[in-house]
């Protein structure tokens, strides 16, 4: 693999010298910009070898670079040959920064502005300058020398029913144009698949863990849509499925119909939609109308019926998460230290019992002892998955897609007897993750408003978490979902009732143990008998919490009261769907705990 690589470079170096470039930028995004991107769009992979989910590549005539943040630094190493790149930090050192650092004034940078969002390209052209000059090309030359590229999975699309989404594509439609109105645009530019998805009631199967389709979009602010995708790919019934109004185009038109709304006001997300589509628009006579993407919040704020979707596959969910805690307890018992490679199989294995379950919803952590202090570990980057450790923990996040809604759930369990400090820590987590789940709070709070509640305790201790405590959470879509989101950072977007929400404060002790409890919260509106609207959060995950692993000293009797209240309710709504030693299992790990 190494040897490819470097030939590789070479090759890059052979077109740079041809174009009379002197650096070609590789970021890792593709031109949908989403968290996920397919096989044949992996460019950075085919690059470098590295395989995570974040970075970036530059390579010079005589230097190469590769850029990945903390999570993947020693990831990175185990990749990417070090005789042939330099291993830099993405954030404390970005790109643009190494090239004005490594570069001679005057050089000029290739870049694919497909593969950058607009903003992206609006700060770094600022940052560089007249030092250095960005040359966006016509033809990336990765995708020229990819001789062994993957074919493009393209699948149907399947054609989501009311039962399953609560509102027509019409009505949405009819909903994004009377927003493009109020902000005085005649039209708006759609890129990310998920909000092409929800929009006009559609799912597929093109990228990993999302259930979407590969596909671009314009709405008119007479709530028409203009859908860029081989109409080969539409089922019989799609017409009458989105209702009037939706022309289908094919993907090779998308610039043509971009010049067309020649002097048009059109509303463009320059920090989810590409660069390419930002010039094009320009250069077509324009008016960009910089703002967020239009359908974020309303697909953020989950209906009756999309709600209670979620809680459903909920119980599903959780009846599969529980056979797997009781598959594990009795593989410990019996002296079975399986690896996190068996493990993960497993979870998926029970997963896969209700046939609604399509797929993950993003790649399972499996990570045993001191590799779950790596918050974002992945077994399938190591040499070999280990294996479980006694007297220690196992950390399992992981989530599956329904057709009725998206989980995401992190159990941190027991293995054998763990000491005191590891049972301190947990339930300084835990108490955290109670004082989230129990908050009230009036209309306008913010996520960073309520970050503070989930770490306060664990601040007492002098520990914290390196990570936000909450993302969106999609429903049958993205399980990393904007705008709404929980976390020290500001964020400017109020908690509205029908939004979904993680709730995972963790603690991680290099080299020992990590610590994380996740449920996914639906905000509501709660009763009060006072004179304006509070907000709360309610738990849709049901499986159970180790109880193993708690300090019950560090517990107050309020919090004791609501951790026996949420078992009683995961026994009340699982218990059904489980028997023999699976339904005995839950009846002791939910069975209330008292001092």
């Amino acid at each position: 693999m190494q040897a490819a690589i470097s030939q590789r470079v070479e090759q890059i170096r052979h077109w740079l010298t041809e174009n009379q470039l002197d650096a070609l930028l590789i970021p890792h995004e593709d031109e949908f910009l989403g968290e996920y991107i397919p096989d044949h769009n992996e460019r950075l992979h085919w690059l470098t070898g590295f395989t995570g989910s974040a970075g970036a590549a530059i390579i010079t005539r005589d230097d190469a670079a590769v850029f990945v943040d903390g999570r993947y630094v020693v990831q990175v190493r185990k990749q990417v040959p070090a005789d042939v790149f330099q291993y830099c930090h993405l954030i404390e050192q970005p790109p643009v920064q190494w090239a004005l650092e490594n570069l001679a004034v005057g050089s000029k940078v290739a870049i694919d502005a497909r593969l950058h969002s607009a903003a992206w390209l609006k700060n770094a052209t600022t940052a560089i300058d007249s030092e250095l000059a960005l040359v966006c090309v016509n033809e990336n030359p990765i995708d020229q020398l990819w001789l062994d590229r993957p074919a493009p999975v393209l699948s149907d699309a399947q054609l989501m029913g009311l039962e399953f989404v609560g509102q027509s594509s019409a009505d949405k439609r009819q909903q994004i144009a009377a927003l493009l109105t109020t902000q005085k645009a005649n039209a708006a530019f759609l890129s990310q698949l998920d909000s092409i998805a929800w929009l006009l009631n559609i799912r597929g199967d093109d990228v990993h863990c999302l259930p979407v389709l590969l596909s671009a979009a314009v709405i008119h602010d007479d709530a028409s849509v203009d859908f860029y995708i081989d109409h080969h790919r539409l089922p019989e019934g799609f017409t009458a499925h989105v209702g009037d109004g939706v022309t289908l185009c094919e993907p090779e038109q998308l610039a043509t119909g971009l010049a067309s709304l020649a002097g048009k006001r059109v509303l463009f997300d320059s920090t989810n939609s590409n660069a390419w589509a930002a010039q094009q628009l320009k250069d077509a006579g324009a008016l960009l109308i910089e703002a967020a993407n239009p359908t974020l919040l309303p697909k953020s704020t989950k209906n009756v019926t999309e709600m209670a979707g979620m809680k459903a596959c909920h119980i599903r969910d959780g009846v599969a998460i529980s056979k797997f805690l009781a598959w594990v307890d009795t593989q410990v018992a019996a002296g079975h230290l399986l690896d996190e490679a068996q493990l993960s199989d497993q979870l998926w294995q029970f997963r896969q019992l209700d046939p609604s379950c399509s797929d993950v919803s993003f790649d399972t952590i499996s990570a045993a002892a001191g590799n779950a202090a790596m918050c974002h570990y992945n077994h399938l980057n190591q040499p070999q998955p280990s294996k479980l450790q006694m007297d220690t923990v196992y950390l399992v996040d992981s989530g599956g897609q329904y057709p009725d809604g998206t989980t995401d759930i992190t159990r941190t369990i027991a293995i054998g007897q763990p000491g005191d400090e590891v049972k301190q820590a947990f339930t300084l987590v835990l108490k955290g993750h109670i004082a989230l789940a129990s908050a009230r709070f009036p209309k306008g709070t913010t996520g960073s408003q309520l970050d503070a509640l989930a770490r306060q305790h664990l601040w007492a201790y002098g520990f914290d978490y390196d990570h936000g405590t909450g993302h969106g959470v999609g429903h049958f879509l993205s399980v990393h979902e904007g705008p709404q989101r929980i976390a020290k950072a500001y964020n400017p977007v109020a908690l509205l009732p029908g939004m979904v929400l993680s709730n995972e404060p963790g603690y991680y002790r290099a080299d020992a143990f990590g610590i994380r409890i996740e449920n996914l919260e639906a905000v509501v509106e709660v009763a009060t008998q006072g004179d304006m609207t509070v907000m709360g959060f309610e738990s849709l995950t049901r499986a159970p919490i180790d109880k193993h692993l708690i300090n019950l000293s560090l517990l107050t009797d309020v919090e004791l009261a609501w951790l026996n209240h949420y078992h009683h309710t995961v026994f009340e709504v699982i218990s059904p769907a489980l028997n023999g030693d699976d339904l005995a299992w839950l009846t002791q790990a939910t069975a209330p705990l008292s001092r």
